[in-house]
């Protein structure tokens, strides 16, 4: 098993696996997202462009069983940095993780730190004050919750994130099993560095 941040050749080589392993991970609770090849290629584009983004994965051999992105806050979607707006934070001083995704056979032994561990190192090499993720929400009665589901609100209160009260991204996808795309609130997550 390794960890490493993808660049160059191996960043480009290993795009469509982390585009998988987005639709694969994404379609369990909470995000239930029915997700598409053509739509996460699109999506990651930016990632192999933009020099100050990170990819860092997890590889067992040579198969990609994890993945963790980030950027700066101002390079990311605008509806992931307009909640911003009604808060005194500067986007410039944000660094946004994007995405974990990890197949489930390998939660358990410490990705998470390493994947947090990497993003963090690399938003302090960028100046970045701050490090912000956000969450979705979803209804606790929501009939797709699987029983003994534990979120990961102490792991990331762990790590010393905490929600901003308020600011909350909204952002539209076709949940699993519908008919057409819908919006979902995701909350956002931050800590100082």
């Amino acid at each position: 098993m390794r960890v490493a941040a993808l660049t160059g050749a191996d960043l480009d080589q290993a795009l469509d696996d982390v585009a998988r392993l987005r639709i694969a991970v994404f379609r369990d609770w909470p995000y239930l997202y029915d997700g598409d090849l053509d739509y996460e290629r699109g999506y990651l584009q930016p990632y192999r462009n933009n020099p100050r983004a990170i990819v860092v994965g997890a590889f067992d051999g040579g198969r990609l069983v994890g993945a963790a992105t980030g950027t700066p806050m101002e390079d990311h979607a605008d509806e992931f940095a307009e909640p911003f707006a009604s808060t005194r934070l500067n986007l410039s001083d944000i660094f946004y993780c994007a995405e974990s995704v990890l197949l489930p056979a390998y939660r358990g032994r410490g990705f998470g730190h390493r994947f947090f561990d990497s993003r963090e190192a690399h938003a302090r090499d960028l100046g970045r004050l701050h490090v912000a993720f956000c969450a979705v929400q979803r209804d606790g009665a929501h009939p797709a919750k699987p029983a003994g589901y534990r979120p990961l609100d102490a792991f990331w209160r762990a790590r010393g994130y905490h929600p901003l009260q308020g600011v909350v991204a909204r952002f539209s996808w076709k949940d699993l099993g519908e008919p057409a795309t819908s919006e979902k609130s995701l909350q956002f997550w931050m800590r100082t560095l």
